[in-house]
C-alpha cells in the first residue's frame, strides 16, 4: 500500500520561503517520477514541479526560478523548496507518484496522492 505525507506547509509573509516535504511508503519514490501540484480555492489542481526517475527536474512558468524539487532516496522523501513566496502561491499543495518513471505534468498519470498541505502567503 502506498502512502504519501505531506507537511511544512503554513502562513509566511510575501517573500519568504517554505520547504515541503513529501514522505513515501509502499513505494521506492527513486523509481517513479514524483510531482508536486497545487489547488487554490476555486482553481483546478495544477502541476507545480515533477522529479523525473533519472533526476531530471520541470518546473510549471509561473514557479521557475523560485521553487526546487529534490528527493532524499535514504529517507524516501520528496521536497519543494519555495523562496519568494508571493499571495497567488497560496493554496494546497500535493504530492503525487506517477504510474511510470518518466516526468509527466498530467494528473491522471499520477496514481497516488498526499493528503496536502495548505500553504497561505500573506501580502
Amino acid at each position: 500500500q502506498v502512502q504519501l505525507v505531506e507537511s511544512g506547509g503554513g502562513l509566511v509573509q510575501a517573500g519568504g520561503s517554505l520547504r515541503l516535504s513529501c514522505a513515501a511508503s509502499g513505494r521506492t519514490v527513486s523509481r517513479y517520477a514524483m510531482g508536486w501540484f497545487r489547488q487554490a480555492p476555486g482553481k483546478e489542481r495544477e502541476f507545480v514541479a515533477v522529479f523525473n526517475w533519472n533526476g531530471s527536474t520541470y518546473y510549471a512558468d509561473s514557479v521557475k526560478g523560485r521553487v526546487t524539487i529534490s528527493r532524499d532516496s535514504a529517507k524516501n522523501t520528496v521536497y519543494l523548496q519555495m523562496n519568494n513566496l508571493k499571495p497567488e502561491d497560496t493554496a494546497v499543495y500535493y504530492c503525487a507518484q506517477a504510474r511510470g518513471r518518466r516526468a509527466t505534468m498530467r494528473r491522471d498519470e499520477y496514481d497516488y496522492w498526499g493528503q496536502g498541505t495548505q500553504v497561505t502567503v500573506s501580502s
